[in-house]
């Protein structure tokens, strides 16, 4: 044993500098924000609940390409598909179980189309073990009622990107 470990245990000063920096702490104004009476910003970037968005013409933007599903680390998405009259593919199924979804944003990353987004709400609860499953409808509901907000914040954030 070094003599310096010997003399830092005998004056105790690795304890003396750990309760400094209590005291410091001790002493300066306490900072408590009153939620929910009180929200703090939320960045654009943060990721929320799922949606689905729509074209400006009210049509779903998702084509079924099943990238989403294909790259979700949690297999948290599902989605069927069928082809149109006109050749194309749209999602007759696309479900979400809320349970798995670790929001880590790699389905919005994915897809080509930008139809799956996480906007910015956090403050969404389930109160039966069902609603875990957000199906098709409603996440175009979310997307819907969300879409100004979603585009304000994807905008924002479209510099970085």
């Amino acid at each position: 044993m070094s003599l310096l470990r010997v003399i830092k245990k005998i004056t105790l000063i690795d304890f003396i500098k750990g309760f400094a920096v209590t005291l410091k702490a001790f002493f300066r104004k306490k900072v408590t924000i009153q939620y929910p009476e009180v929200k703090t910003p939320l960045s654009p970037r943060f990721r929320g609940k799922l949606a689905l968005m729509k074209y400006d013409n009210g049509e779903e933007r998702c084509i079924a390409c099943k990238l989403c599903s294909a790259v979700c680390p949690a297999q948290a998405i599902t989605i069927e598909s069928e082809e149109r009259d006109d050749g194309s593919r749209r999602a007759t199924k696309f479900e979400i179980d809320a349970f798995k979804c670790i929001y880590c944003g790699f389905c919005e990353e994915s897809c080509p189309v930008d139809s799956i987004v996480e906007t910015n709400i956090f403050e969404y609860h389930m109160t039966a073990n069902h609603q875990r499953i957000q199906t098709k409808e409603m996440l175009l509901a979310t997307g819907d009622k969300y879409r100004q907000q979603t585009i304000d914040d994807k905008a924002k954030d479209s510099e970085y990107k």
